[in-house]
């Protein structure tokens, strides 16, 4: 089996473990800033084991603080948006990051966008309309908004991780430094909304988002990221969303409005024809 094959298969596993989020999410009854605090700090401590036995460095710097900014506030975000919507809802929503990228280096590098990615803002942005037209309660639209804004967050993530290029080592430390940064934004809570309870089911939930779900699906995206291709890694990357909301109705029966579901086959479908788009023009984000 080649490098690149061997990388590609740590991707589907990657993205599988991602999207065991939401039921995993659901199956605990605390404050979501702690589920976010406690998944962190388990998760960091994972990152951290793999950095010292993989001989990696802590190296700080602009942007590896920016990542951790962007990637420990999106996770946040993304936790809280679970318990406010559906997961799907979450999970599709946050998917948009591609077209906050494209907007971030338009407004902030100077990037000027193709006619194409101006058709895919377009299309995505209307297919995240769909996700508004199912009866929602006043919580479910203030949880697609708030899904709306991890998408955002964690399009700061992958620009500033991207501006990082060869630097490994503080890439490493800006993934490392989000989950904590998680953890600390979720400390107060533990004290000003502690749980009323705590059974084994949800101890091994949330062992199951540190360990697994976070700490693990990100050891194996930097090992694989190394020998899969951009493309391949974005493609891949879309059996998150998919598989997200499919474990949610197994398992907690949770099934998505008609119109949601709309959306995201049109979010979805409009992001990996973008990547393909993308790759063809031989044209990479960030250039200008």
């Amino acid at each position: 089996m080649s490098r690149k094959t061997k990388a590609m298969l740590m991707m589907v596993v990657c993205a599988t473990l991602w999207s065991t989020a939401g039921i995993f999410i659901k199956w605990i009854d605390w404050n979501p800033m702690i589920i976010a605090g406690v998944r962190g700090l388990i998760s960091a401590s994972v990152l951290y084991i793999y950095m010292r036995i993989s001989g990696r460095r802590i190296k700080t710097g602009r942007n590896c603080f920016l990542t951790a900014i962007g990637l420990g506030g999106s996770a946040t975000l993304f936790t809280i948006a679970n318990k406010l919507t559906t997961a799907a809802n979450a999970i599709v929503l946050q998917f948009t990051n591609p077209i906050f990228i494209l907007i971030i280096f338009a407004v902030f590098f100077g990037r000027k966008l193709r006619k194409g990615d101006v058709a895919t803002v377009v299309v995505i942005m209307l297919g995240i309309a769909l996700f508004f037209f199912d009866r929602l309660s006043p919580g479910k639209v203030i949880g697609n908004l708030v899904a709306i804004g991890a998408g955002i967050l964690l399009a700061v993530m992958y620009v500033f991780a991207g501006e990082a290029k060869d630097d490994d080592d503080m890439r490493m430390t800006g993934i490392l430094f989000a989950h904590l940064f998680s953890f600390i934004m979720g400390l107060p809570f533990i004290a000003i909304s502690p749980p009323a309870s705590v059974d084994t089911r949800e101890i091994l939930c949330i062992m199951a988002l540190g360990i697994f779900q976070l700490g693990i699906a990100y050891v194996l995206f930097s090992i694989a990221s190394a020998d899969c291709p951009p493309l391949a890694c974005s493609l891949i990357g879309a059996l998150e969303p998919l598989l997200n909301p499919v474990w949610v109705f197994i398992f907690d029966g949770e099934a998505p409005g008609v119109f949601a579901l709309c959306g995201a086959a049109i979010v979805i479908v409009t992001i990996c024809v973008w990547c393909v788009y993308d790759s063809k023009t031989a044209v990479h984000i960030g250039q200008k």
